[in-house]
Order: C-alpha cells, then structure tokens, then sequence
C-alpha cells in the first residue's frame, strides 16, 4: 500500500470515527442510550482500523523506508486525533445523558 492509500484509509476511518460519535450524542439525547453505546463501539472499531494503518506508516519509518511528509499526511494525523478526542468527548455526553435520564 503506498502512503496516498494509507492516508486517504486513515481520513475515512477517522471520519467514519467522528460520524458515528457525533450519531451516539444525538441517540443519548434521544434518550436510545443502547444506540448510542453501539455508536460509541462503531466510533471505537474505525478508530481502531485507523490506528491499524497508521501503525503500518510508524513500521515502515522504523525499517528505514520514510514518508515524504506532506500536508496530505499531516491532514489525516489531524484529522484521526480530532475523532480520537470527539469520540471520548461523546462518551462523556452518551453517560451524561444516561445518568440524567435516570
């Protein structure tokens, strides 16, 4: 896989990540507190899928083979720690919402 394919698969987990997070907040304010904690596990498994590749870049570095750093590449690190962040914060929400509605 070369790193434009690496890149644009990062962006598109991240920001299925941050969809399904920002889908799990509006299912808690619903009060579908089961929707939204299978959001939040949607959110958590694109993540993971996104780190995957992203872990491929970091072995490939360690063996000697180095990415051009392009604003591309930036991009899609940007754009997988802001879902990172988006999908804790909506785990905050979803568990605010559930206690609130007890």
């Amino acid at each position: 896989m070369n790193v434009e394919e690496i890149v644009m698969k990062i962006i598109t987990h991240s920001g299925n990540a941050k969809s399904d997070a920002v889908e799990a907040i509006q299912a808690a304010k619903g009060k579908d507190i089961a929707a939204a904690n299978e959001l939040i596990e949607k959110s958590e498994a694109e993540l993971l899928h996104a780190h995957h590749v992203q872990t491929s870049l970091i072995q490939n570095e360690a063996c000697g083979n180095k990415a051009e750093v392009t604003l591309f590449l930036v991009y899609a690190q940007d754009h997988l720690m802001n879902a990172i962040t988006f999908k804790d914060l909506a785990k905050e929400f979803v568990e605010l919402y559930e206690s609130m509605n007890k």
